[in-house]
C-alpha cells in the first residue's frame, strides 16, 4: 500500500470519526432534554397525585355531617377510625384506610 493512499485513508477515517462524534454529541443533547422533561413530568404528576389524594381525604362539610342521624354519625366515626361498618365486613379493619363503597352507602346512603 502506498504511503499517500494510507495517509488519505487515515484522513477519511478521522473525518468519519469527527462526524460521528458530532452526531453523538447532538444525540446526547436530545437525550438530556428528554430526561429533563421526563423528570419534570414525573414531579408534576406526583404533585397532582398528592393534591388529588388530599382532596379525596378531606372531610365532608360540617353542615352535611349535621344532617346525619346520631346512629349514622357513630358509624361514620367508626369508619374514620379504620373499621368497616358495612354488613359484609362489619368490625374488620380497613387496610391502609382504603375506601369501601358498601360502608359509604351504609353511612351516607338514603
Amino acid at each position: 500500500m502506498e504511503k499517500t493512499k494510507l495517509y488519505d485513508e487515515l484522513v477519511a477515517i478521522e473525518k468519519n470519526l469527527q462526524t460521528m462524534l458530532t452526531q453523538v454529541g447532538e444525540m446526547k443533547d436530545v437525550v438530556d432534554s428528554v430526561l429533563e422533561q421526563n423528570l419534570n413530568l414525573e414531579l408534576e404528576n406526583q404533585h397532582l397525585r398528592d393534591r388529588l389524594e388530599k382532596l379525596e381525604r378531606e372531610d365532608l362539610p360540617e353542615d352535611s355531617k349535621q344532617e346525619l342521624s346520631k346512629s349514622r354519625l357513630n358509624l361514620e366515626k367508626l369508619y374514620e377510625q379504620g373499621f368497616h361498618v358495612c354488613k359484609d365486613f362489619y368490625g374488620s379493619r380497613r387496610e391502609n384506610h382504603e375506601e369501601c363503597v358498601f360502608c359509604s352507602h351504609m353511612i351516607y346512603g338514603k
